[in-house]
This record gives C-alpha cells, sequence and structure tokens, in this order.
C-alpha cells in the first residue's frame, strides 16, 4: 500500500520561504501549497500594481520559481531583471505575470497556466487577491499605509509597531483555505514578521482556518531582528506577536542555537543596513515547543540553511 503524502502548508513572502523552505522541502516525498503575500508596494511588483491595478506579482514569482521544475536557462530568464530603458529595474517575470492577467483576466487561470510553463507539481497560492494595503499603527499613534513603507521606513524606525491593518480590508483566497483545512503541517516563516508575515495572517478568515486547521502548527523564528519592525525582539517577542496574530498558540517554534560571531553579524549589517542583532532565546523557553537547533549556514551572510532547517523540521 502506498504511503499518502504528508501535505505541507508554508506561509511567506520575499526570498526568505521560498529560499529557506521551498526550494529543499520539494526534494522529499511531500505536496506543498505555498501561500504567498500579495501586497508587495515597492520596486518592481509595485510599480506594475500600481500602474495596471493588478494583484502583486513579486512574491508568487518567487514561490513559482522556488518550486520550478524547468531548465536553468527558463529560471534565468525569469530571474532577469532590465538595467537600463523604461524597463529599468523591472523583473522579467513581473512583466509576464502582468501581461498573462490582462490578457486573461482571470487571476485563477493566470496561477493555473504560469505552473504549469515552470512545471510545477505543488500548489502556488494567493493569500488574497482583493486591492489592499498593509498599514502599521506606531507607539506614538501614528499610521503608515504601504507594505515598503513598512519594510523601509522613512519614518523614526525606532518606533515600535503596536498593530498592523489592512485597508481597506480583504479576504483570503478561498482555496488558500481548503488547503488549510487539509494540511498535515503548517509552516509559517521565515520571513519579516510585520510586512510579509501579518499581512498574510491578517486577511479575513485565514486565522479562524489556522486555528480549526488539526495540522501541527510551526513558527520558522527570524535570524536577526530588524529596524522599523522588530528591534530587540527576542524568541519569545517573535512567537508572542504571531501567535497574537493567529489568536492561538503554535505546535513548535524552531529557532536558531548557534552562536554567531560579532564579526560575522557586523560583516552581513554592512551588507543589510536594516538588520540589526542575532535573535537571542529567552531564558527558560519550554523546550517541547521552542526548538533550538543550528540551523544556518555554516560560513558568510546570516542565514538559513535550507538543508538544516528541512531536517529539523521532519524530526518534528
Amino acid at each position: 500500500m502506498l504511503k499518502k503524502k504528508k501535505r505541507f502548508v508554508c506561509m511567506g513572502g520575499g526570498n526568505a520561504m521560498p529560499v529557506a523552505i521551498l526550494s529543499e522541502l520539494k526534494k522529499q516525498p511531500v505536496f506543498i501549497s505555498a501561500i504567498c503575500a500579495m501586497l508587495d508596494s515597492g520596486g518592481s511588483a509595485g510599480r506594475l500594481r500600481k500602474d495596471y491595478g493588478i494583484v502583486s506579482p513579486g512574491d508568487i514569482r518567487r514561490a513559482f520559481l522556488a518550486l520550478a521544475n524547468t531548465s536553468p536557462a527558463i529560471e534565468n530568464l525569469f530571474n532577469f531583471r532590465f538595467q537600463v530603458g523604461g524597463l529599468k529595474g523591472h523583473n522579467f517575470a513581473n512583466l509576464f505575470i502582468t501581461a498573462l492577467e490582462l490578457s486573461t483576466n482571470n487571476y485563477e487561470k493566470t496561477i493555473t497556466e504560469l505552473g504549469k510553463l515552470l512545471k510545477v507539481d505543488h500548489k502556488v497560492l494567493p493569500s488574497t487577491i482583493d486591492k489592499s494595503s498593509l498599514c502599521a499603527v506606531l507607539e506614538n499613534g501614528e499610521i503608515i499605509e504601504g507594505e515598503t513603507n513598512i519594510d523601509i521606513p522613512k519614518h523614526n524606525g525606532k518606533l515600535k509597531i503596536e498593530r498592523v491593518f489592512l485597508k481597506p480590508k480583504a479576504r483570503a483566497y478561498p482555496k488558500a483555505l481548503i488547503e488549510i483545512s487539509r494540511a498535515d503541517i503548517i509552516i509559517i516563516g521565515p520571513g519579516d514578521l510585520y510586512s510579509s508575515l501579518a499581512q498574510i495572517l491578517i486577511t479575513e478568515g485565514m486565522a479562524d482556518a489556522i486555528k480549526k486547521s488539526r495540522a501541527k502548527k510551526v513558527y520558522i523564528c527570524n535570524l536577526m531582528t530588524k529596524y522599523g519592525e522588530t528591534k530587540d525582539y527576542s524568541v519569545g517577542d517573535f512567537t508572542s506577536k504571531i501567535e497574537g496574530l493567529i489568536g492561538a498558540p503554535v505546535d513548535r517554534v524552531i529557532y536558531n542555537n548557534k552562536k554567531i560571531t560579532e564579526k560575522r553579524s557586523s560583516d552581513y549589517r554592512k551588507k543589510n543596513k536594516e538588520l540589526l542583532s542575532p535573535v537571542t532565546p529567552n531564558l527558560g523557553l519550554d523546550k517541547k515547543k521552542f526548538v533550538g537547533a543550528d540551523i544556518i549556514k555554516s560560513a558568510g551572510d546570516i542565514v538559513h540553511s535550507p538543508k538544516k532547517l528541512i531536517k529539523t523540521i521532519l524530526n518534528i
């Protein structure tokens, strides 16, 4: 009798979740449903969203490429970014997805055709297809509107974010909710807490679906704190914010417990000035719930090692 494949739902945006989770998890005998952040308001994706009134193609593009089973030439083409002229700054895949959406006038058909083209054996789904903006309320009452303005603050980034909301409210994509209900394991992160993960979790219906799901819920904690979002956050702080957004506890939290030297941290911060310091674990964490492990690459940039991270997840 064939063993039924475990169903993984992976939630995130940016580069972190696709690179750290999807690229390695697809090598395992599992079925993946990636649920992507959709409210990117900066860069190429933000420009296209503003110009054409489309659903942002940026984060969903990264998930499709991480799960693709196509030739290196096609992957290079979809990652190509124009450097000069009127298209300067635009990513080819963003333009392709935009043209596909405009020509079909059907977002579901757009992602279906993209999956066929890239030979994706799993599902890549938007968290929402409603037109909305991510907003953050700071501790001084100021409201910041737009994902990119939260991600790259023009305001005083030392001010803490009190809460986030969507303007106008956005409904979770129905097929994403179905996949959550069918999941064996739900993985949240890694990714920026507010500008990436929160925008998924606060879409209407998403938190309730996660709470009702019988799946094991696993949160992958960030490796570094970030200016404007998570200054001075510990593992416990990240976890409590995620659980607050869901309205329920997660089953496991995976965090890095490998010591990071000050030189390595300093070298990484020179290339990523928004990053502040390695995330530290709290004393007395429940060892059953909080799983500390060496999950970073052995040298160089302070990023998750996909192989180490997936091994840790599968051990759970």
